[in-house]
């Protein structure tokens, strides 16, 4: 796959400020439709006195939980919290555990407010929510334990391979099956933990995600040097992220600030914190350096969905 980048407008507008400060923790599944998600956000917000940020509680460095959910870091969930602090300094910011799967239903019902995990941004997705500019690119490959044979992703037929239920992995997965005639056997992981340890168990051969994703498991593993990322990338895909849809205000405000933070060279910084820096809970280095990919998309910001980027 290849991305053709061309530069988008820029900055957008900033929102207006609310309320009083702090942090909350909570877990949810998807609950019926809440009235508040036509209201708009800022105006909820306001109402309310906090944001619920949607945060992962197994996708390290993007977002993920430390102790037993007793915080919630990492390089998506730092971006949300500059953005709603700064469009809304006075909020209290409370934190929602959410999945691949069910982050979509509680962005569009408005239990929260804005996802802060590592989701794609493509067609089909934006009919449901709306993206902000993209903050990085993954590509997305595989994990195995550092004695297999698999060097590559022509080699997966007929095995086994671990994926996350609700991400881009599995239609990955599915179209490299039909690409080589024959099968491959998925087997699904609630979350990118279970998934990891489905194939360090032995139960799959191989756990196909994005890079970043995977290189932050092995390193928040028992034994890195036991695991390996292996093979050439199945695709790359634009993550971003993610809010209600038609709410302009919200999005310039979201954007807004991220773009600033790409003009001030602080999003770089902020990437380099989780990406090439020692990270928790083990502070180790997950050693990946910023793409020239993603800097030219930091040069000319853009929301636009996968399919765009695509021969």
């Amino acid at each position: 796959m290849a991305f053709h980048l061309k530069a988008l407008a820029g900055a957008a507008t900033a929102a207006a400020a609310f309320f009083w400060c702090g942090a909350a923790a909570a877990q949810a599944s998807a609950p019926p439709a809440n009235p508040s998600a036509q209201q708009p956000t800022l105006e909820k917000i306001k109402a309310a006195g906090k944001v619920v940020l949607g945060v992962r509680e197994a996708s390290p460095p993007m977002a993920y939980a430390l102790g037993a959910n007793e915080k919630f870091v990492g390089y998506h969930v730092e971006l949300c919290e500059r953005v709603m602090k700064e469009i809304a300094p006075q909020a209290r910011l409370e934190y929602m555990a959410v999945t691949a799967q069910n982050t979509l239903a509680l962005v569009q019902n408005g239990t929260i407010d804005i996802g802060c995990g590592p989701t794609t941004d493509n067609t089909a997705r934006q009919q449901q929510v709306a993206f902000a500019v993209t903050t990085y690119v993954s590509e997305v490959r595989m994990a195995v334990r550092a004695d297999s044979d698999l060097n590559s992703v022509s080699q997966l037929g007929g095995r086994t391979v671990a994926a996350s239920a609700g991400t881009t992995a599995v239609q990955m997965l599915r179209k490299q099956e039909r690409a080589l005639g024959a099968p491959i056997k998925t087997l699904l992981g609630k979350d990118h933990q279970e998934s990891f340890l489905l194939m360090e168990s032995g139960r799959a051969d191989a756990f196909v995600l994005d890079d970043n994703l995977l290189a932050g498991a092995i390193a928040t593993s028992k034994d890195p040097a036991a695991y390996r990322i292996a093979g050439e990338a199945m695709g790359s895909e634009p993550i971003a992220l993610l809010f209600r849809k038609d709410d302009p205000a919200f999005k310039a405000g979201v954007d807004g600030v991220l773009v600033r933070l790409m003009q001030t060279g602080e999003l770089e910084k902020i990437y380099a914190k989780w990406f090439t820096s020692p990270i928790p809970p083990r502070n180790l280095s997950l050693n990946l350096p910023m793409s020239g990919t993603l800097r030219q998309l930091i040069a000319a910001p853009n929301d636009k969905p996968l399919e765009a980027y695509l021969k």
